[in-house]
């Protein structure tokens, strides 16, 4: 086996020579893995991606087409995994400090409850609200439906639909006033 091509090599792979792969890796594995940890430059992850090579090597011996050398198709394979390791995010794991710099976008608990409180009296007011005036808003705001739909839907003129909806957010904005709610959202 030592003097067979690689090409024959890889032909007994297809059929399922496991003598055949071991002489294939015995010969190239070497060559492979100094190439991918040039590319990678991490031992381990290059060692992984040998084994990833030879696998697919194995799976995919059939394929072989033998337009260029079989030690060619082995370097293809590796660079392809070596490129498409280097792709993904590393793992790095963050110090104190710098998890301590990451911003919290979320709202701390004082804005929680600021807004928790003004949806509660926002929706209060709305309650206020005419039903014909609620019934606008909801379809338009909380339905996001346009004025012609609200229209056809309701089943009144488009200018109508615009006169509700003006006089119904002239209404809320005196209840929120009343209420003590400015117009800013925390």
């Amino acid at each position: 086996m030592q003097s067979t091509s690689d090409e024959v090599l890889i032909g007994r792979i297809a059929n399922g020579d496991r003598l055949a792969m071991q002489v294939l890796y015995a010969r190239h594995h070497v060559r492979v893995f100094r190439f991918v940890v040039r590319l990678v430059r991490d031992e381990p992850t290059a060692e992984d991606l040998i084994s990833e090579v030879f696998l697919d090597v194995w799976r995919q011996a059939g394929k072989f087409e033998a337009r260029s050398a079989a030690s060619t198709w082995l370097l293809a394979i590796a660079r392809f995994k070596a490129l498409s390791a280097m792709r993904r995010k590393p793992e790095e794991e963050l110090d104190e400090e710098t998890a301590g710099a990451v911003e919290d976008p979320a709202d701390d608990p004082e804005v929680t409850v600021q807004k928790k409180d003004k949806g509660e009296i926002l929706r209060k007011c709305l309650g206020a609200l005419s039903p014909e005036h609620r019934e606008i808003i909801d379809l338009v705001y909380y339905h996001e439906k346009s004025v012609e739909e609200v229209a056809g839907m309701v089943g009144i003129p488009e200018a109508t639909v615009k006169t509700r909806m003006f006089y119904a957010r002239k209404k809320l904005s005196e209840l929120l006033k009343a209420a003590g709610v400015d117009r800013g959202w925390p």
